[in-house]
């Protein structure tokens, strides 16, 4: 089954359900992805409907901090319900083990020496870990790696 119709069915049960604050966190998931779909006139594959997710996920963790600086626990509350919900579509993370040889096989699959080459080794990371693990400690990772 796709993520898609995964997602879909979820929030068909949700709706049976009458989870209300399930029901409203993935309905906005859906709307971002039929978006996407609409914009690039494309149908979205599992990888994109990650990449949507993930985006959502950033988002929302963002948010928190906002109103959690303006004292506002209520909306920050809200926004770590919709994160608990969205991130229950993404796939299982990646221990650091699998982040480092994931890393160190790619820098032997580009040959990476220097700095210079840090676009060619995250080239060939992103498809393999997206989703799978935060691309930004990936790259000071890389970075360290490449740099050490």
């Amino acid at each position: 089954m796709s993520l898609k119709t995964r997602i879909t069915d979820d929030m068909k049960a949700a709706m049976r359900a009458k989870d209300a604050p399930r029901l409203a966190a993935i309905r906005l998931l859906l709307a971002a992805m039929k978006q996407k779909e609409v914009d690039e006139r494309v149908e979205l594959t599992d990888i994109d409907v990650i990449s949507i997710i993930d985006k959502m996920i950033k988002q929302r963790r963002d948010s928190i901090a906002q109103y959690e600086a303006g004292k506002r626990q209520d909306l920050a509350d809200a926004e770590k319900f919709e994160i608990t919900v969205v991130q229950a579509y993404m796939p299982q993370a990646l221990s650091e083990a699998e982040i480092a040889a994931a890393i160190a096989e790619a820098v032997q699959a580009t040959s990476a020496k220097a700095m210079s080459d840090m676009g060619k080794v995250m080239a060939v990371l992103k498809p393999k870990l997206a989703g799978k693990a935060d691309m930004g400690k990936v790259s000071a990772l890389v970075k360290a790696k490449l740099a050490g």
